[in-house]
């Protein structure tokens, strides 16, 4: 009876299905979150505490529906987390692909005189803080927008029909904010709704499997967060903040656009070309 219930709820729409996930997590974390802000307040040690609570619960509760609504042995296998060698390289391939692509672009930018570059004495602590943030963005986002929800929306609709909704969805939540800010950041929209597809054709490219998505989301994040945080370059404003990056961020604006085309088709284009490039090393063996 148990499973009956539930196992009717994976015969509903996609929308609705989304909506009785979302709730039931909320469900579970709020009676923990509420607690914490009200001892704590809403600081930064509150912020991290229950941040790391929802997402414990988030992958908990993605095993528990894939199990008992979705009726997956491996549910966490079939979002893309494969715990394999093959994925555990990918993401190492995609870290480096991403962390060298934002460098090169700043290179650029630098050259164009649009940033010119500083050093700083905590460059190494900023070096490691960063891979730590960037791996835990990394995984909880592509988790949730290109493993879950992908796979949810595939369920009821066609596979370029989820991609393209999970990507603007993903898009989309980053203005949940004030109307004035959302005026002010919205040139940074086509970056945005570019990663998010350039992320979803890079989960693609592996039969479903999330190292690779992982690992290039990661070297993006690790390379802005120590070029920004730690300081490394100065804007020259000769261009717009659109040009460069709305709020120093390098992908909100037309260049980091320009490079997340260039990434997004050469998967979209070339995905057997990358796929070979990838594994060169590993069918030499």
């Amino acid at each position: 009876m148990f499973h009956f219930c539930f196992g009717r709820i994976a015969k509903y729409p996609a929308p609705i299905r989304l909506g009785i996930f979302l709730l039931v997590l909320m469900g579970i974390w709020l009676p923990i979150a509420a607690p914490i802000y009200w001892f704590w307040g809403t600081g930064n040690t509150a912020s991290i505490i229950t941040v790391l609570v929802l997402y414990s619960e988030f992958v908990w509760l993605l095993w528990f529906w894939g199990r008992i609504v979705l009726q997956q042995p491996q549910p966490l296998q079939n979002h893309g987390l494969v715990r394999t060698c093959q994925n555990g390289l990918e993401l190492l391939r995609g870290l480096g692909i991403g962390f060298i692509s934002l460098f090169c672009l700043f290179i650029v930018e630098g050259w164009l005189g649009w940033v010119s570059w500083h050093t700083t004495q905590f460059l190494p602590r900023f070096v490691l803080e960063g891979l730590m943030v960037a791996l835990g963005v990394g995984f909880a986002e592509e988790l949730l927008f290109r493993g879950w929800l992908v796979d949810e929306l595939q369920r009821d609709y066609y596979p370029q029909v989820a991609l393209w909704s999970s990507s603007t969805i993903y898009a989309l939540l980053h203005f949940i904010k004030p109307w004035s800010e959302i005026l002010r950041t919205i040139p940074s929209f086509p970056g945005l709704l570019m990663l998010g597809l350039t992320l979803s054709w890079a989960r693609q490219i592996y039969h479903g499997r999330l190292g690779f998505a992982i690992g290039l989301h990661t070297g993006l994040v690790w390379g802005y967060y120590i070029v920004n945080v730690g300081e490394l370059v100065q804007y020259s404003n000769q261009v717009p903040a659109w040009v460069t990056g709305i709020d120093r961020n390098p992908l909100a604006g037309c260049a980091g656009l320009l490079l997340l085309s260039l990434i997004a088709l050469s998967l979209r284009r070339f995905p057997e070309a990358w796929k070979e490039y990838l594994t060169r090393k590993r069918s030499h063996k």
